[in-house]
């Protein structure tokens, strides 16, 4: 112990984003003490990357919308495999957390009324997202940072955790190290709350940075954690493809929200031609139901580029597919028809980031975009009143976390469920430390951890983590990325399981200071992990669903719409799947759905 540095913490946050954050006010308004521990630096976590808004039932546009119809089109985006009783907590206790943040000091865009303006989004029945331009994460960030820090908390930036300490079925805390200068750290906690975000690093093209490689998730799972739902991996609909060094980042849904189209090569509004029939007006079952369509649609405020982003991405797909796709292999997104100002006012960030980085006037001419690896759909299974996971002391928001999204995550939801979740983890958290001790650190637990961490700096010949990590990103692309076969999945897993005995002989020059290469040694490791689960997983789901397109099972199935798909390590150290019966919902709740049939 004397040769490591030692923190105690009632509350243990791990991961600084929007839930992280939110995590530490709840657990602080308890008055439990709050370390936090980021990877990266205070303020530059992945929820910046959420543009374009946070939804909410707030209802100041469209009057007619509430948090049933909210619950209904989380519901039916996830394709019903979401936890009913998660998404029922969600939609009921959006609004009050948007309108808290506006209390903390977060600027909204306004309506003419001074309300909080709120925008249209893919799969949401109303204009719902409430926002500040296209720079919603950033703002929800910062508002959430300063609030934080009034409230006092110690913050440990440009620190790895890279492993969750255990006595017994309880998890008291994590061990890491400093990316400076490598030196082992020891982070004590009563409770811990994981908060580290999703993983997309893994594919080649992926809006995620560089901190997104799995390190939560795996965590988690090496812990002995149950996770729910990973083979669903969200393909953002429009990411930038060009220029080449660009592509995968993100363009906003913002962008479709502000009434911009897609065409493909030919001119042709392409989205009309993939409409399913259950979004149909045609095929509503009530008079007023067909009504409402009639009047979104010449309205544009239900236009056919806003379906859900898995209908979306597929759509681009098969376009780019069948020879239709745009000069650099992608499809066309145009909002240059809303006029310069108009443009600049809702979009400032795209209009930069194509201007400068792709030599692109968005004002004048079309972006090109192509799907783009964005968000993970599944993650460490929670309960979802006080966002406990099936080991003790320990709990789970935010992205890594599941629950919410089923098999496809709504735009604007990732933001709010940061908030509504971030808060309840915090909260339960603080109240579980109150009755809590510090166990005695395991220090064989810590010592397994640095040998671990020190393997790669042995010495001699090896792997080149940097070599690894490029071919797993190119097997995930080709094999497990938007459409998969029984063939390309099992292809993809043999190539991870080579690498994965390939990353036992990593090796990297010079010490554990200031040493990049060590640092993506680590990273490797959560990598090639948690691409194993989320291809066992797809391989398990024989079906298409949400996110999951088998193009050998293209229909969905009646046993996987009942039935979430769990991992768990088992006693001999290999991934478990099981399928887990969807719990039942309540009769209040499904007279809820009917209603919207």
């Amino acid at each position: 112990m004397a040769n490591y540095e030692v923190f105690e913490y009632d509350v243990l946050v791990i991961g600084a984003g929007g839930s992280g954050l939110r995590a530490v006010i709840g657990a602080r308004e308890k008055g439990a003490s709050v370390g936090v521990v980021t990877k990266s630096l205070l303020g530059k976590a992945h929820t910046v990357m959420a543009e374009g808004g946070a939804a909410a039932a707030l209802g100041n546009y469209d009057k007619e919308d509430n948090w049933k119809v909210h619950f209904r089109d989380t519901m039916r985006g996830g394709k019903f495999l979401n936890n009913w009783r998660t998404v029922e907590i969600f939609a009921k206790e959006a609004p009050d957390r948007i309108l808290e943040l506006e209390r903390y000091g977060a600027v909204f865009d306004r309506t003419p009324e001074g309300l909080i303006s709120q925008r249209a989004f893919g799969g949401h029945a109303y204009r719902r997202l409430a926002h500040v331009g296209d720079r919603t994460g950033l703002e929800l960030i910062r508002t959430l940072q300063d609030h934080a820090v009034r409230l006092g908390m110690e913050v440990h930036m440009e620190t790895t955790l890279t492993r969750l300490l255990k006595d017994g079925d309880r998890i008291i805390g994590a061990v890491g190290y400093r990316r400076g200068d490598g030196s082992i750290v020891i982070f004590r906690g009563k409770a811990v709350v994981l908060a580290t975000g999703g993983w997309g690093r893994m594919f080649r093209y992926t809006s995620n940075s560089w901190e997104s490689t799995g390190d939560g998730l795996v965590m988690a799972y090496e812990a002995g954690a149950v996770l729910k739902d990973v083979e669903f991996m969200q393909f953002h609909p429009t990411g930038m493809i060009w220029p080449p060094g660009m592509r995968g980042v993100l363009v906003t849904e913002g962008v479709r929200g502000e009434g911009g189209i897609l065409r493909n090569s030919k001119g042709e509004r392409f989205m009309f031609n993939h409409v399913p029939e259950f979004y149909r007006a045609e095929t509503a079952e009530t008079p007023e139901e067909a009504a409402r369509w009639v009047e979104d649609k010449k309205n544009n405020r239900r236009p056919p580029e806003l379906l859900p982003r898995d209908v979306v991405a597929r759509a681009i797909y098969k376009e780019v597919k069948e020879g239709r796709g745009s000069e650099h292999g992608g499809v066309y997104l145009d909002i240059s028809h809303k006029g310069e100002a108009y443009i600049k006012k809702k979009l400032p960030s795209m209009y930069d980031q194509f201007l400068h980085l792709g030599d692109v006037d968005i004002t004048k001419q079309p972006m090109e975009v192509y799907p783009t690896v964005h968000y993970a759909m599944g993650g460490v299974d929670t309960e979802p009143e006080e966002c406990k996971t099936s080991l003790r002391g320990l709990f789970a928001c935010g992205e890594v976390a599941c629950g919410l999204h089923g098999a496809n995550r709504l735009g604007g939801n990732s933001l709010t469920d940061l908030l509504v979740f971030g808060r309840r983890a915090g909260e339960a958290a603080a109240e579980f430390a109150k009755t809590e001790g510090h166990p005695e650190t395991p220090m064989d637990q810590v010592e397994e951890e640095v040998e671990l961490l020190m393997r790669p700096l042995q010495g001699g010949d090896g792997e080149n983590p940097y070599t690894i990590q490029s071919e797993l990103q190119e097997a995930m692309q080709e094999g497990a990325m938007i459409a998969r076969t029984e063939e390309s999945l099992k292809q993809t897993l043999d190539k991870i399981l080579e690498l994965q005995r390939r990353a036992n002989d990593i090796r990297v020059a010079g010490s554990p200071a200031f040493n990049p290469g060590w640092n993506a040694a680590r990273d490797t490791l959560y990598m090639l992990i948690s691409s194993e689960l989320i291809v066992r997983a797809a391989l398990e789901r024989k079906e298409s669903r949400g996110s999951h397109w088998r193009l050998d099972y293209p229909n969905e199935d009646e046993f996987w719409s009942k039935h979430n798909i769990t991992v768990r390590k088992g006693e001999n150290g290999e991934p478990v799947i099981e399928p887990r019966p969807v719990p039942e919902m309540p009769e209040e709740l499904k007279k809820i759905l009917e209603e919207g049939a």
